[in-house]
């Protein structure tokens, strides 16, 4: 098996596409520069999988020089794409950060891939990328239309990765999920922002602290009022991308790919679900909608199950019982603090 150099593989998905990568027989390189990730989750890989060669460089990928040194010095075959910045609401409030962090930065990242002959290149996309939705389910022939900017920073890398495909050969996936969620079933790796932005681990430390999470919105139209999303297990999406890879090393065409289960859950379906797997409550405040948030997202992903066989393994109280066994067994994240003893 290769090398893969894996870009935010010490954040949340990459970390577990480092676990699936290695189980799978790769050896993995993780450049990353901590803004967000976790040097702890790097390590947790390697422990998990002794026979392969699991490593860190720490860097940023807007750093061209810094990234071909890696991709020559590895040896790299291909790269996972997972650094970015990932809040819909921040983006909306700081544009130019996401601008220069997911475009400029991937740009860099794909111009050194083409200055040292990088040929494939698997990119973890977005859902926003589609904006409100025309039809549901979402199929890859959706109008792509962003209604904030963290959405208009992937799809324009998106509409870029054909143009290097065809002046510098470098072949592709893109990968669009959904709501990326849950924890390594093992308790290897988990979900660990600061500060946290997604609602499952969010509403699990309001149900672990007891204080309120904030339902935003309950004046959609939808049928409970509440947003309705389209929870995909972590574990599940990092599948995906060894799937992805594995078509290009055999010659698979460059695909854009959706990544959900098809199954669309309210947020009030999500809390009833956080407290029939926790058996608490969930305190909880209704606030205004947020910026950005369309309604209703829900993938249709039978392109990647008919291309490349893959399909969601884990259901929703799957996902919520990961998720809640990380969060009791990492309550304060990789970073537990100091004893006072």
């Amino acid at each position: 098996m290769s090398t893969v150099l894996v870009t935010g593989g010490a954040g949340y998905v990459g970390s577990h596409a480092v676990l699936g990568l290695a189980a799978a027989g790769y050896d993995v390189v993780v450049f990353d520069n901590l803004s967000a990730g976790h040097e702890e989750a790097v390590q947790a890989a390697a422990r998990a999988h002794p026979e392969r060669r699991v490593s860190f460089i720490r860097g940023d990928v807007g750093d061209t020089a810094a990234v071909a040194l890696a991709l020559r010095e590895s040896g790299a075959a291909a790269v996972l794409h997972f650094a970015a910045r990932l809040s819909v609401s921040e983006s909306v409030a700081d544009p130019g950060g996401y601008y220069l962090a997911n475009v400029a930065g991937t740009l860099s990242l794909l111009s050194a891939m083409a200055k040292v002959g990088v040929p494939r290149f698997v990119f973890s996309s977005t859902a926003a990328t589609f904006g409100e939705p025309v039809t549901t389910p979402i199929d890859e022939s959706h109008p792509q239309e962003p209604i904030n900017a963290y959405g208009e920073t992937k799809l324009a890398v998106e509409r870029a990765l054909p143009h290097f495909e065809r002046a510098h050969g470098v072949r592709w996936v893109a990968l669009r999920y959904f709501n990326a969620s849950g924890a390594d079933p093992d308790g290897r790796v988990g979900e660990d922002h600061t500060p946290e932005v997604h609602v499952i681990p969010l509403a699990l430390s309001a149900v672990a602290a007891g204080t309120p999470f904030t339902v935003f919105g309950t004046d959609y139209p939808t049928p409970d009022g509440t947003c309705i999303r389209d929870f995909v297990h972590v574990t599940d999406l990092a599948h995906a991308h060894v799937l992805s890879l594995r078509a290009l090393e055999s010659g698979h065409r460059s695909s854009a790919y959706n990544l959900g289960t098809g199954d669309g859950v309210s947020i009030r379906t999500l809390l009833s679900a956080i407290e029939r797997v926790t058996g608490r409550p969930v305190p909880h405040q209704i606030g205004a909608r947020r910026p950005g948030d369309p309604a209703r997202l829900v993938a249709s992903s039978a392109r990647i199950t008919r291309e490349l066989g893959w399909h969601p393994r884990f259901d929703l109280d799957s996902i919520v019982q990961t998720a809640w066994q990380w969060l009791q067994a990492h309550p304060h994240g990789y970073h537990q603090p100091w004893s006072t003893e």
